[in-house]
């Protein structure tokens, strides 16, 4: 490998959504010829291991560089009661990922590889506190988009009204943005979310803005091209995204998945051109059986073959697996299948799927984005409702199914059906793909050698073999 490689340690919140997006940074950064550490919980770990056969320490070349994984304990059994309520397992991770992170660069300040750079996601802001405590530089991934990024910022400074308890219908008109409904901005933020745990835990991030040197972004200048540059003159930000594609290192088979994808190319490769519905609602966000009962008999009336992966519920959750009602699969037949798991990169590049009926979290709205996918938007909470309104408004790739949780409305299946048929069959469906399919030039565009994401990426790999001459082993065993 060389001792000459800057060793950056990539550190993930334990969420699916969180390490897609992280390791593919991982991996573009190897690319450039770095040394790549990607560390997360052991609980998370051992998943990862078992889906996609990862060894630990064993370094994995990737383009120009190398990559490797390394897992903490966070000290809980995995059997532990308390995991249950995320609140109490993050406030004890903290500390317990701190210890560990201490302990990882300690042990490798001792090695050829030193740790010059930490890298996080903003659910774990404390990572900053590691690497300012150590002297070490630190960046920060922010997994959402730089529209989502904005709303964070200008709330946490107090910058313009948001919606309140005295007035919870309140419009929010940002900088560089459109207007945002009430029930557009990210609903961690508003009054009436279950979730504001969520909310305090990304603004903690805010908190910790002035420590890390850089914000990496996966979105790219095309896409979000104003709010970039309004925000860029706020805080240091490069979008690098969309980091799933990989120019320099296309093939490599390192991923990330908790679960092992089921098999379904085959079965797409049986259906024609452009005639599939793929449906995912992520790795978190749940849907009630009742309204999987209508998506189910929408999907049925409207005749189109349909792709659905129904995820096992975490084994911390109380949800039920879902079921299709009774007698569906029989009546769709062929047209119709169900998997646990997809490799969903690989199902939105083929030809035969035709729209993405999804959550509209933040990876998910990037692949289809990013593949020229027209999307059935059907968000729950969180970003994905900001990322609904884009995808809609803003990008005009997709068609409106749902305005999230805060609407609490069962949509039916006639609805279903209507918006299937428009985003598939209708004239509407050609303009959708023709948009797409300008997404879809644009973004390749930007990963692309000296495109706007590759530029940023390459500036930030200059940037880290900088610093890394100040990092020395010495600093840190001290």
């Amino acid at each position: 490998m060389g001792s000459v490689a800057p060793h950056v340690l990539l550190v993930s919140f334990p969420g699916q959504g969180h390490i897609n997006p992280l390791l593919r940074l991982g991996k573009r950064l190897a690319a450039k010829g770095l040394l790549v550490t990607f560390s997360t919980t052991e609980s998370i770990g051992k998943d990862m291991r078992k889906a996609n056969n990862i060894t630990d320490d064993q370094a994995t070349p990737v383009g120009q560089g190398f990559i490797r994984f390394e897992f903490f304990q966070d000290g809980w059994e995995e059997d532990d009661p308390r995991r249950k309520d995320l609140e109490e397992f993050l406030r004890h991770l903290e500390p317990a990922g701190k210890d560990a992170l201490h302990q990882i660069i300690k042990k490798h300040a001792g090695k050829d590889h030193p740790v010059s750079c930490l890298i996080n996601n903003s659910f774990i802001p404390w990572v900053c506190d590691v690497a300012t405590e150590l002297g070490i530089p630190n960046a920060v991934l922010w997994v959402q988009s730089c529209a989502a990024f904005s709303a964070y910022y200008h709330y946490h400074h107090n910058l313009v009204p948001f919606p309140s308890e005295t007035e919870p219908k309140l419009d929010v008109q940002l900088p560089s943005m459109p207007l945002l409904r009430y029930d557009e901005v990210p609903d961690f933020l508003h009054p009436s979310s279950p979730y504001h745990f969520f909310g305090r835990l990304i603004l903690g991030q805010f908190k910790n803005l002035s420590k890390p040197f850089c914000i990496l972004m996966d979105t790219f200048q095309e896409l979000e091209h104003e709010i970039i540059d309004y925000m860029a003159k706020l805080c240091m930000i490069k979008p690098v995204g969309p980091l799933f594609i990989n120019p320099k290192a296309p093939n490599t088979s390192i991923r990330g998945d908790v679960l092992k994808a089921d098999d379904c190319i085959e079965w797409l490769n049986s259906k024609p051109q452009a005639s599939v519905a793929y449906i995912s609602f992520g790795t978190v966000a749940h849907v009630k059986q009742e309204q999987v009962d209508e998506i189910a008999y929408g999907l049925l009336n409207s005749g189109i073959s349909f792709l659905w992966v129904m995820k096992p519920p975490h084994k911390d959750t109380d949800f039920k697996l879902h079921v299709l009602p009774d007698g569906i699969l029989e009546k769709v037949g062929d047209r119709g299948k169900v998997i646990q798991w997809s490799p969903q990169e690989e199902v939105l590049a083929h030809p035969s799927v035709a729209c993405f009926v999804t959550h509209c979290g933040w990876n998910s709205s990037m692949e289809a984005l990013s593949l020229g996918v027209p999307v059935l938007t059907f968000p729950q909470w969180g970003d994905q409702v900001t990322n609904s309104k884009f995808l809609v408004d803003v990008f005009g790739v997709g068609v409106r199914l749902s305005r999230g949780q805060a609407e609490n409305r069962l949509i039916l299946r006639d609805e279903v059906e209507k918006c299937l048929l428009e985003a598939t069959l209708s004239p509407k469906a050609v303009e959708l793909k023709q948009h797409a399919l300008k997404w879809k030039t644009a973004a390749g565009e930007a990963v692309a050698e000296g495109g706007s994401s590759d530029q940023n990426i390459q500036s930030f790999v200059d940037e880290i073999r900088k610093r890394c001459v100040a990092v020395t082993s010495t600093s840190i065993t001290q």
